[in-house]
This record gives structure tokens, C-alpha cells and sequence, in this order.
């Protein structure tokens, strides 16, 4: 069912937000000059469908992965009878990023835009890789679905994950490989892909992202990075806000993320299934209140619809690397509630840095109003928290009436939009129309 331009009410389960300490009800859903898809109706029930879980502790998991010699593409790709190319990209900062493109689907698929075949670019989040997106069956994995309704479908993969552990003068064993948080996500590898993508196909781009890509590209587009490149974007699972998350673990790993933590661990490298990041996020397990029995559902929230192999196999493959200065840049996030760069912690490092005493804020309003979206979220979503979302949607209530689409699904959380069994039915063939309404 689709609402436009007037109110709406959607009550969900109650929740504890932990760092507010009040007990809150989802509230009544900001539909103002947007459209909205109310997709609780559409969600299955739990009995009918494979759930699993990943459980476990931190470190390093048992049984196959897939290695940077074997390649996504080889692995994950064109065992299913699609074409698939791998690519690499150089960022002005030196990174040399992987990428996937799988330009057509089993049987060539139906052109989107004429003759040419209309580029999407999908962007990954935290501690994961593009693999992410593969590890559902071709008819359930968002890159696949794509492939199949014609469009040219492009994976990043962000610096420092296994496939994009290169750079033209530095080593990942080297401290300065790792000096980086995710403002250089925005200002050097979403320019750079970008960049690639469009002189590949001489055509305005489609991005979709998830968790961190969702970050990204909010900030990266509000400071117009992507002028003249950009078609439309697609965010799932939104993070721009993160001062209502009710993940226990990562409520306690941004308290524990201060500023002199690379000093801490002595490392530049957050690698969660190094001994050292182990036995740091072991400790954090021994707080009251944080269960890492259930890894997945303890960061996530408690996924609806993930098939237990899929969950399974998620575990063998992530997490992936990050920089230890983004997790801190995250720990900021939820800390002061704001979205702005990076925080060096002392008012002289930051002039150096900005020229002002405080970091600049990512101004989401400045996003372009005509610029059409696609914003999905869960009720039951642990890191992208209702409140937080509500928060998002209000700095976007001058959008242009008709550009902004919002759906709500009471009981989804974090994986499931990128794992879920029925996230083909619920999000993916909305996204897909969503596409082609704006060809």
C-alpha cells in the first residue's frame, strides 16, 4: 500500500533505548511531501520461514571463506551463469579499490534505458565486503535481481577489506595504511567509483547502500560530490544518527572507543578476527547486559528472516577489516549525536585539520530536494533505530514532493535487508520499480 503526502501512524513493539534509559513506542511514521510503503503487511510469518542466527564468539571462524586469490566474481558470480568482471580503482589518495561488475543477467536481461543499460552501484557497510550482498541464492540476492531486470550492476568493495587491501605506496602492515575514517570514504573511495562507473558507461548512476553506504552517500551527496553523476539512491537500513541504538554491544563499544584507543590496542588495523581486536571485543562481552552468544542478533537486532546457512556462511566471510580511527569516528557518532567529521580530540588538531576548534557537520539538508530516493528501515533494527531514522527523515522534510519514498517494516532488522529470505518480495522488487519509475 502506498501513502502520499499525508499522515500516518504505525505503532510497533516497544523498546528499551538503552542510552536514553526510556522506554519509547515507534513513532508515527514522517510522511510529509513523501511517499510511503507501509511493508509490515507484506512480512512473513516467523513459522514459515528459516531462521538462523549467528553464534559464536569473536575471532576466527572455522570452515571455507573466500580468499583475495579466488576473487568474488569467481567464487560467488559466475557459478550461477552470469558474466562477472573484476576491476580495480585508484582513489587520489593512493587505495586501490576491487570492484565487481556483472553487466547483464542469466539470459542477457531487458535493457532499462534504451539501448544501454542503466549502472547501479552497491555499496557495502561496516566490517563487511561486497561479498555481503552474494550470499543468498541468485534469486534472492539484491546484485543478481538487478542483473536479471537489466540493469549494469556494479559492488564496491571499501578500502581495507580483503579485496581492496592495496595502495600504490603504502602496506596494510604499515600504521599509515590504516589512517583513514570514513570522512575518506567520502571525500576519496565514493568519489573514485563513481568516477569509474560513470567513464565506464557514459551514464548517470543508481546507488544503493547499506549501513555504512547509506552514511557515505548521505554525507558524500550533501556535500555534492556526485553533481552530475548521481540518478538516484536507494538506503537501507540508514545510519547518519546513531544516538538511539539499542545494540547492548555497540552501546558499550562506543564507550569504549575514546580517542587514545589506537594507543590502547597498539594497533592501527581493527581486525576482528585478530588476537588482539579478539580479545578487546571478548572483554566487552563481560558487561551486564551484552550477549555475544548470538553474535549476529547482538549487533544487528533480532533479524526476522535469515536463513540459517546464509547466517552460517555470513560468519565464515565476516567481519572484514576497518580502521581502528573509523571505529573511533562511529564511537563519535553515537556520542555526540551529531554527523561531522572526524574529532582529533583536541581543539589545535582540529584547527590544523578544519581551520576551526570543532569538526564540521555533514549538512543532510543540503542534499539536492529533486534528487529522487528510496529510504527503507526496520522497526527492529538495533543500529539504524527508529528514532534515529525519524531524526534523518527531518532533516529531509524539504524534499521535493514526490522524491522521497519511505517504507517501514515493523519486523525487520539489520541483516535482513541484505540477507532476509523474503527481502526479494518486501524491499528488492520495490527498489527495482523504484528504479525504472526513475529511468
Amino acid at each position: 500500500m502506498i501513502r502520499s503526502n499525508r499522515k500516518s501512524c504505525i505503532l510497533g513493539p516497544t523498546f528499551h533505548s538503552l542510552l536514553t534509559g526510556k522506554i519509547v513506542k515507534d513513532p508515527p511514521l514522517w510522511t510529509k511531501k513523501s511517499q510511503q510503503i507501509d511493508s509490515s503487511a507484506k512480512t512473513r510469518k516467523k513459522e514459515q520461514l528459516a531462521y538462523g542466527s549467528g553464534r559464536g564468539p569473536f575471532g576466527r571462524k572455522n570452515g571455507a571463506a573466500t580468499t583475495a586469490d579466488s576473487g568474488i566474481c569467481a567464487t560467488s558470480v559466475t557459478i550461477y551463469g552470469y558474466k562477472c568482471e573484476e576491476h580495480e580503482v585508484t582513489t587520489q589518495d593512493g587505495f586501490i579499490l576491487n570492484m565487481q561488475r556483472i553487466p547483464e543477467g542469466r539470459v542477457g536481461g531487458n535493457s532499462t534505458g534504451g539501448n544501454k543499460k542503466q549502472p547501479v552501484l552497491i555499496q557495502h557497510g561496516v566490517l563487511v565486503d561486497g561479498m555481503t550482498w552474494l550470499l543468498n541464492s541468485p534469486e534472492q540476492n539484491l546484485p543478481m535481481i538487478l542483473a536479471d531486470n537489466g540493469f549494469d550492476v556494479w559492488i564496491a568493495n571499501s578500502r581495507g577489506t580483503r579485496f581492496s587491501r592495496k595502495h600504490v605506496s603504502l602496506d596494510p602492515s604499515q600504521p599509515d595504511f590504516w589512517n583513514w575514517s570514513w570522512d575518506e570514504l567520502v571525500t576519496y573511495d565514493l568519489p573514485a567509483v563513481f568516477d569509474f562507473v560513470f567513464n565506464q558507461t557514459g551514464q548517470k548512476i543508481h546507488y544503493i547502500g547499506h549501513s555504512q553506504g547509506t552514511l557515505i552517500g548521505l554525507a558524500s551527496f550533501s556535500e555534492g560530490h556526485q553533481a552530475g553523476k548521481l540518478k538516484s539512491a536507494v538506503f537501507l537500513s540508514p545510519i547518519a544518527y546513531l544516538s538511539h541504538m539499542t545494540t547492548a554491544l555497540g552501546v558499550v563499544a562506543a564507550k569504549a572507543f575514546v580517542g587514545e584507543i589506537t594507543t590502547l590496542l597498539g594497533i592501527a588495523e581493527f581486525n576482528p578476527k585478530g588476537k588482539e581486536v579478539t580479545v578487546f571485543l571478548n572483554s566487552l562481552c563481560n558487561y551486564p547486559g551484552v550477549d555475544c552468544y548470538d553474535l549476529l542478533n547482538a549487533l544487528t537486532g533480532n533479524n526476522c528472516c535469515l536463513n540459517l546457512s546464509t547466517a552460517n556462511i555470513f560468519l565464515k566471510n565476516e567481519p572484514q577489516s576497518t580502521a581502528t580511527k573509523n571505529m573511533v569516528h562511529f564511537a563519535q557518532t553515537v556520542r555526540d549525536g551529531v554527523l561531522a567529521k572526524y574529532n582529533y580530540g583536541r581543539p589545535d588538531y582540529n584547527v590544523m585539520h578544519y581551520g576551526e576548534d570543532t569538526p564540521p557537520l555533514y549538512n543532510i539538508s543540503n542534499i539536492p530536494h529533486d534528487l529522487p530516493i528510496f529510504m527503507s528501515y526496520g522497526g527492529l533494527d538495533a543500529l539504524s533505530d527508529v528514532q534515529d531514522v525519524q531524526l534523518l527523515l527531518d532533516h529531509l522534510k524539504f524534499h521535493d514532493v514526490g522524491k522521497l519514498t519511505v517504507q517501514y517494516i515493523k519486523n525487520y532488522a539489520h541483516a535482513d535487508f541484505i540477507m532476509g529470505i523474503s527481502a526479494k518480495d518486501i524491499v528488492y522488487n520495490q527498489v527495482v520499480q523504484f528504479f525504472k519509475n526513475h529511468q
